[in-house]
């Protein structure tokens, strides 16, 4: 764990990401993402990222709006949705059409996203 990312609660019990019961779970601290996994669009590894990506709190790009979910610069997992979904801000203020997470397995997880 980074940190800067302890400061704002994110800690190995905190950040997480579940493909369950026809769901995919992710949480980064008190962040979270939830949505069927028919709402998957694409999942592919993608890294190696810059410190600051993935220092502190999520990320937002500013180019479209994407989430990030990230401690570690090496790899993780771009996921795409059909449907954009809340993560950032209470109340589904702002909808992310993609969320990137940083996992032990990348590779793991984009198969199971694709499989699902």
């Amino acid at each position: 764990m980074v940190p800067f990312s302890l400061a704002v609660g994110v800690t190995p019990l905190t950040a997480r990401v579940d493909v369950a019961d026809g769901e995919l779970r992710a949480r980064f601290g008190p962040w979270s993402v939830r949505t069927p996994l028919d709402n998957v669009e694409a999942a592919e590894v993608t890294g190696p990222y810059s410190f600051p990506k993935v220092v502190g709190p999520p990320r937002l790009s500013l180019a479209d709006r994407g989430l990030t979910f990230g401690t570690s610069t090496r790899r993780g997992v771009c996921i795409r949705f059909k449907e954009p979904v809340t993560g950032a801000l209470p109340f589904g203020v702002l909808r992310h059409p993609a969320l990137t997470v940083t996992v032990d397995d990348p590779e793991g997880l984009a198969e199971a996203l694709r499989s699902a």
